[in-house]
Protein backbone atom coordinates (compact mmCIF):
# COMPACT_ATOMS: atom_id res chain seq x y z
CA UNK A 1 0.00 0.00 0.00
CA UNK A 2 1.15 3.69 -1.06
CA UNK A 3 4.20 2.62 -2.70
CA UNK A 4 6.62 4.93 -4.42
CA UNK A 5 7.07 3.79 -8.03
CA UNK A 6 9.50 5.90 -10.52
CA UNK A 7 8.54 5.62 -14.29
CA UNK A 8 11.54 7.65 -16.06
CA UNK A 9 11.72 11.35 -14.32
CA UNK A 10 7.72 10.55 -12.74
CA UNK A 11 7.39 9.41 -9.02
CA UNK A 12 3.81 8.43 -8.69
CA UNK A 13 2.10 7.09 -5.11
CA UNK A 14 0.49 3.49 -6.03
CA UNK A 15 -0.63 0.43 -4.17
CA UNK A 16 1.08 -2.66 -5.67
CA UNK A 17 -0.72 -6.34 -5.31
CA UNK A 18 0.92 -9.01 -6.25
CA UNK A 19 -1.45 -12.57 -6.75
CA UNK A 20 -0.47 -15.89 -7.96
CA UNK A 21 -2.66 -17.17 -11.04
CA UNK A 22 -3.39 -21.04 -10.51
CA UNK A 23 -5.85 -22.93 -13.07
CA UNK A 24 -9.12 -25.04 -11.69
CA UNK A 25 -6.76 -28.05 -11.60
CA UNK A 26 -4.16 -26.28 -9.90
CA UNK A 27 -1.74 -25.49 -12.40
CA UNK A 28 0.39 -22.20 -12.43
CA UNK A 29 -0.32 -19.93 -14.93
CA UNK A 30 1.75 -17.04 -14.02
CA UNK A 31 1.48 -13.67 -11.85
CA UNK A 32 -0.97 -11.08 -12.06
CA UNK A 33 0.27 -7.62 -11.19
CA UNK A 34 -1.82 -5.16 -10.34
CA UNK A 35 -0.71 -1.26 -9.86
CA UNK A 36 -3.17 1.15 -8.98
CA UNK A 37 -2.26 4.73 -9.17
CA UNK A 38 -3.15 6.72 -5.96
CA UNK A 39 -1.16 9.63 -6.54
CA UNK A 40 -3.99 12.35 -7.23
CA UNK A 41 -6.13 10.58 -4.08
CA UNK A 42 -2.72 11.08 -1.84
CA UNK A 43 -2.39 14.76 -2.90
CA UNK A 44 -5.86 15.30 -2.36
CA UNK A 45 -5.72 13.60 1.71
CA UNK A 46 -2.92 15.30 2.03
CA UNK A 47 -4.47 18.85 1.36
CA UNK A 48 -7.47 17.97 2.85
CA UNK A 49 -6.03 16.44 6.38
CA UNK A 50 -4.27 20.09 6.55
CA UNK A 51 -8.08 21.45 7.29
CA UNK A 52 -10.37 18.70 8.96
CA UNK A 53 -10.49 15.42 10.76
CA UNK A 54 -8.78 12.87 8.60
CA UNK A 55 -12.28 10.43 8.69
CA UNK A 56 -13.83 13.81 7.03
CA UNK A 57 -11.00 13.59 4.39
CA UNK A 58 -11.41 10.62 3.90
CA UNK A 59 -15.48 10.51 2.71
CA UNK A 60 -14.33 13.85 0.61
CA UNK A 61 -11.99 11.67 -1.70
CA UNK A 62 -15.17 9.92 -3.29
CA UNK A 63 -15.98 13.18 -4.53
CA UNK A 64 -12.89 13.32 -6.61
CA UNK A 65 -10.71 16.85 -7.51
CA UNK A 66 -14.26 18.63 -7.87
CA UNK A 67 -14.23 20.00 -3.85
CA UNK A 68 -10.61 21.14 -4.57
CA UNK A 69 -11.31 22.69 -8.05
CA UNK A 70 -14.12 25.47 -6.55
CA UNK A 71 -17.61 25.94 -5.32
CA UNK A 72 -20.12 27.88 -3.61
CA UNK A 73 -21.35 26.67 -0.65
CA UNK A 74 -23.46 28.10 2.77
CA UNK A 75 -20.88 28.02 5.46
CA UNK A 76 -20.54 29.57 8.82
CA UNK A 77 -17.17 31.42 8.57
CA UNK A 78 -15.59 31.73 12.19
CA UNK A 79 -12.36 33.99 13.30
CA UNK A 80 -10.77 34.61 16.80
CA UNK A 81 -7.79 36.83 17.21
CA UNK A 82 -5.62 37.33 20.54
CA UNK A 83 -5.94 40.66 22.30
CA UNK A 84 -2.72 42.44 22.95
CA UNK A 85 -0.56 39.98 21.55
CA UNK A 86 2.66 41.79 21.24
CA UNK A 87 2.22 43.09 25.24
CA UNK A 88 1.66 39.33 25.98
CA UNK A 89 4.86 38.02 24.05
CA UNK A 90 7.44 40.69 24.77
CA UNK A 91 9.04 39.61 27.83
CA UNK A 92 9.24 36.13 26.55
CA UNK A 93 11.90 34.36 24.68
CA UNK A 94 11.37 32.79 21.39
CA UNK A 95 11.22 29.37 22.44
CA UNK A 96 8.72 30.38 25.24
CA UNK A 97 6.36 32.17 22.66
CA UNK A 98 6.63 29.11 20.10
CA UNK A 99 5.11 26.94 23.57
CA UNK A 100 2.47 29.55 24.10
CA UNK A 101 1.38 28.96 20.97
CA UNK A 102 1.43 25.91 20.10
CA UNK A 103 -0.47 24.64 23.86
CA UNK A 104 -3.26 27.69 22.90
CA UNK A 105 -3.40 26.30 19.23
CA UNK A 106 -3.72 22.71 20.18
CA UNK A 107 -6.50 23.84 23.34
CA UNK A 108 -8.39 26.01 20.61
CA UNK A 109 -8.78 23.89 17.63
CA UNK A 110 -10.09 20.77 19.64
CA UNK A 111 -12.78 22.66 19.97
CA UNK A 112 -12.87 23.38 15.71
CA UNK A 113 -12.71 19.30 15.18
CA UNK A 114 -15.08 18.18 17.82
CA UNK A 115 -17.94 20.27 16.32
CA UNK A 116 -16.34 18.44 12.65
CA UNK A 117 -15.60 22.43 11.90
CA UNK A 118 -12.94 22.69 8.90
CA UNK A 119 -9.40 24.53 10.35
CA UNK A 120 -8.88 27.06 7.29
CA UNK A 121 -5.76 28.59 8.49
CA UNK A 122 -3.73 30.24 11.27
CA UNK A 123 -2.84 33.68 10.58
CA UNK A 124 -0.45 34.74 12.91
CA UNK A 125 -1.75 34.79 16.56
CA UNK A 126 -5.22 34.67 14.74
CA UNK A 127 -7.98 31.61 13.84
CA UNK A 128 -9.65 31.10 10.55
CA UNK A 129 -12.08 28.12 10.59
CA UNK A 130 -15.31 27.06 9.16
CA UNK A 131 -18.68 25.12 9.82
CA UNK A 132 -19.92 23.78 6.80
CA UNK A 133 -17.52 23.23 4.58
CA UNK A 134 -16.85 20.77 3.18
CA UNK A 135 -19.18 19.00 5.00
CA UNK A 136 -22.16 20.71 5.36
CA UNK A 137 -24.48 19.79 8.30
CA UNK A 138 -28.39 21.01 9.22
CA UNK A 139 -26.77 22.59 12.73
CA UNK A 140 -24.03 24.42 11.44
CA UNK A 141 -24.45 27.28 12.84
CA UNK A 142 -25.21 25.95 16.50
CA UNK A 143 -21.87 23.88 15.89
CA UNK A 144 -19.79 26.88 15.14
CA UNK A 145 -21.39 29.11 18.18
CA UNK A 146 -20.91 25.75 20.69
CA UNK A 147 -17.23 25.88 19.36
CA UNK A 148 -16.97 29.71 20.64
CA UNK A 149 -18.70 29.38 24.34
CA UNK A 150 -16.25 25.99 24.24
CA UNK A 151 -13.15 27.85 23.24
CA UNK A 152 -13.51 31.00 26.28
CA UNK A 153 -14.73 28.55 28.75
CA UNK A 154 -11.42 26.41 27.91
CA UNK A 155 -9.38 29.94 27.69
CA UNK A 156 -10.72 30.85 31.28
CA UNK A 157 -10.12 27.80 32.87
CA UNK A 158 -6.25 28.00 31.03
CA UNK A 159 -5.71 31.00 31.99
CA UNK A 160 -6.67 30.54 36.17
CA UNK A 161 -3.70 27.59 36.02
CA UNK A 162 -1.41 29.71 33.96
CA UNK A 163 -2.14 32.45 36.84
CA UNK A 164 -0.93 30.13 39.28
CA UNK A 165 2.71 30.19 37.76
CA UNK A 166 2.69 33.62 36.65
CA UNK A 167 1.28 33.43 33.55
CA UNK A 168 -0.26 36.46 32.21
CA UNK A 169 -3.98 36.08 31.08
CA UNK A 170 -4.92 35.75 27.26
CA UNK A 171 -7.94 37.15 25.87
CA UNK A 172 -9.58 36.74 22.57
CA UNK A 173 -11.94 37.79 20.32
CA UNK A 174 -14.06 35.84 18.27
CA UNK A 175 -16.34 36.54 15.28
CA UNK A 176 -19.31 34.32 13.25
CA UNK A 177 -20.92 34.74 10.03
CA UNK A 178 -23.17 32.64 7.78
CA UNK A 179 -23.09 33.59 4.39
CA UNK A 180 -22.96 31.63 1.08
CA UNK A 181 -18.87 31.55 0.09
CA UNK A 182 -16.29 30.12 -2.75
CA UNK A 183 -14.44 27.16 -1.29
CA UNK A 184 -11.30 25.74 -3.72
CA UNK A 185 -7.40 25.01 -3.93
CA UNK A 186 -6.40 28.77 -4.12
CA UNK A 187 -3.05 29.94 -4.86
CA UNK A 188 0.08 29.55 -6.51
CA UNK A 189 1.74 26.39 -8.77
CA UNK A 190 4.13 26.13 -5.68
CA UNK A 191 1.66 26.68 -3.19
CA UNK A 192 -1.94 25.46 -2.95
CA UNK A 193 -3.97 25.86 -0.08
CA UNK A 194 -7.86 25.14 0.33
CA UNK A 195 -9.87 28.29 2.20
CA UNK A 196 -12.52 30.65 1.23
CA UNK A 197 -13.41 33.88 -0.41
CA UNK A 198 -16.16 36.44 -0.57
CA UNK A 199 -18.16 39.15 1.57
CA UNK A 200 -19.22 36.56 3.89
CA UNK A 201 -15.62 35.95 5.53
CA UNK A 202 -15.01 39.53 5.33
CA UNK A 203 -17.53 40.24 7.70
CA UNK A 204 -16.46 37.15 10.34
CA UNK A 205 -13.48 39.32 10.00
CA UNK A 206 -14.52 42.41 11.14
CA UNK A 207 -16.89 41.06 13.82
CA UNK A 208 -13.92 39.53 15.35
CA UNK A 209 -11.86 42.84 15.18
CA UNK A 210 -15.13 44.75 16.19
CA UNK A 211 -15.27 42.83 20.26
CA UNK A 212 -12.40 45.88 20.99
CA UNK A 213 -14.89 48.23 19.70
CA UNK A 214 -18.05 46.22 21.96
CA UNK A 215 -15.96 44.91 24.98
CA UNK A 216 -16.90 41.59 24.16
CA UNK A 217 -15.59 37.65 23.28
CA UNK A 218 -18.16 36.77 20.68
CA UNK A 219 -19.96 38.32 17.79
CA UNK A 220 -21.89 36.77 15.79
CA UNK A 221 -24.32 38.00 12.45
CA UNK A 222 -28.01 37.94 12.36
CA UNK A 223 -27.61 36.11 9.62
CA UNK A 224 -25.84 32.97 11.56
CA UNK A 225 -28.84 33.93 14.62
CA UNK A 226 -31.79 33.15 11.73
CA UNK A 227 -30.07 29.19 11.53
CA UNK A 228 -29.75 28.52 14.94
CA UNK A 229 -31.67 25.66 16.60
CA UNK A 230 -30.39 25.80 20.01
CA UNK A 231 -31.18 28.49 22.51
CA UNK A 232 -28.53 30.88 23.65
CA UNK A 233 -28.63 33.83 25.79
CA UNK A 234 -27.61 36.88 23.05
CA UNK A 235 -27.96 40.25 23.66
CA UNK A 236 -28.94 42.29 20.82
CA UNK A 237 -26.34 44.93 20.52
CA UNK A 238 -25.96 46.91 17.44
CA UNK A 239 -26.72 47.74 13.68
CA UNK A 240 -23.49 48.76 12.14
CA UNK A 241 -21.98 49.43 8.55
CA UNK A 242 -19.17 47.47 7.45
CA UNK A 243 -16.28 48.91 5.78
CA UNK A 244 -17.34 49.05 2.09
CA UNK A 245 -21.08 48.00 2.84
CA UNK A 246 -24.28 50.47 2.86
CA UNK A 247 -26.39 48.80 4.71
CA UNK A 248 -26.51 47.79 8.13
CA UNK A 249 -26.50 44.05 10.27
CA UNK A 250 -27.94 43.32 12.71
CA UNK A 251 -25.01 42.11 15.67
CA UNK A 252 -25.46 40.41 18.79
CA UNK A 253 -23.32 38.86 21.66
CA UNK A 254 -23.30 35.63 22.63
CA UNK A 255 -22.84 35.04 26.41
CA UNK A 256 -23.31 31.75 27.52
CA UNK A 257 -19.89 31.25 28.78
CA UNK A 258 -20.65 33.74 31.86
CA UNK A 259 -21.20 32.07 35.31
CA UNK A 260 -23.35 33.80 38.01
CA UNK A 261 -20.10 35.44 39.34
CA UNK A 262 -18.53 36.66 36.58
CA UNK A 263 -22.08 38.72 34.67
CA UNK A 264 -24.64 38.89 37.73
CA UNK A 265 -28.46 38.97 36.65
CA UNK A 266 -27.74 38.68 33.29
CA UNK A 267 -31.12 38.10 31.56
CA UNK A 268 -32.32 40.65 33.65
CA UNK A 269 -29.20 43.45 32.04
CA UNK A 270 -30.24 41.54 28.71
CA UNK A 271 -34.17 42.09 29.27
CA UNK A 272 -33.39 46.15 29.97
CA UNK A 273 -30.27 46.34 27.53
CA UNK A 274 -33.41 45.24 24.73
CA UNK A 275 -35.28 48.20 25.65
CA UNK A 276 -32.38 50.84 25.90
CA UNK A 277 -31.36 49.16 22.14
CA UNK A 278 -35.41 49.93 20.75
CA UNK A 279 -35.39 53.87 22.36
CA UNK A 280 -31.57 54.43 21.13
CA UNK A 281 -33.37 53.24 17.45
CA UNK A 282 -36.13 55.18 17.20
CA UNK A 283 -34.01 58.35 19.07
CA UNK A 284 -35.71 58.69 22.51
CA UNK A 285 -32.31 59.35 23.95
CA UNK A 286 -33.93 59.58 27.63
CA UNK A 287 -35.59 56.45 27.80
CA UNK A 288 -32.68 54.52 26.18
CA UNK A 289 -30.82 56.74 29.01
CA UNK A 290 -32.33 55.18 31.41
CA UNK A 291 -32.81 51.33 30.36
CA UNK A 292 -28.51 51.65 29.77
CA UNK A 293 -28.22 53.27 33.71
CA UNK A 294 -30.57 50.33 34.75
CA UNK A 295 -28.14 47.72 33.30
CA UNK A 296 -25.15 49.70 35.28
CA UNK A 297 -27.36 49.28 38.48
CA UNK A 298 -27.72 45.80 37.78
CA UNK A 299 -24.20 44.82 36.70
CA UNK A 300 -21.69 47.69 36.91
CA UNK A 301 -19.16 46.16 35.10
CA UNK A 302 -21.16 46.14 31.88
CA UNK A 303 -18.75 47.98 29.91
CA UNK A 304 -21.01 48.19 26.39
CA UNK A 305 -23.72 50.11 28.21
CA UNK A 306 -21.36 52.34 29.36
CA UNK A 307 -20.68 52.83 25.04
CA UNK A 308 -24.14 53.67 25.02
CA UNK A 309 -24.33 56.25 27.76
CA UNK A 310 -21.48 57.62 25.84
CA UNK A 311 -22.87 57.34 22.13
CA UNK A 312 -25.89 59.19 23.57
CA UNK A 313 -24.19 62.13 24.87
CA UNK A 314 -22.11 62.51 21.70
CA UNK A 315 -26.07 62.00 19.29
CA UNK A 316 -27.53 64.49 21.64
CA UNK A 317 -25.02 67.20 20.78
CA UNK A 318 -25.03 65.85 16.98
CA UNK A 319 -28.72 65.66 16.74
CA UNK A 320 -28.78 64.01 13.60
CA UNK A 321 -31.46 64.69 11.25
CA UNK A 322 -31.30 61.26 9.12
CA UNK A 323 -30.88 59.05 12.23
CA UNK A 324 -31.73 55.23 11.41
CA UNK A 325 -30.54 53.61 14.63
CA UNK A 326 -27.09 52.53 12.48
CA UNK A 327 -23.25 52.71 13.18
CA UNK A 328 -20.46 53.06 11.58
CA UNK A 329 -17.94 50.36 12.61
CA UNK A 330 -14.82 51.97 13.12
CA UNK A 331 -12.80 48.53 12.77
CA UNK A 332 -11.40 47.91 9.51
Amino acid sequence: MDAELRIGDQVKSANVSILPLVSTEEDRLGTLLMIEDTSTEKRMKSTMSRHMDPTIADQLLAEGEDVLGGRSIEATVFFSDIRGYTTLTEPLTPQAVVSLMNEYFTLMVEHITREEGMLDKFIGDAIMAAFGVPVPHDDDEDRAVRCAIGMIRELIAWNAVRSKTGGAPIEIGIGLNTDTVVSGNIGSPKRMDYTLLGDGVNLASRLEAANKEYSSRILISENTVKGLKGTYRLRDIDDVIVKGKTKAVRIYEVLDYHTDESFPSLMDVVGNFAEGREAYRLGDWDKARGSFETCLSLHPSDALSKTYLDRIVRLRQEAPSDWDGGWVMKTK
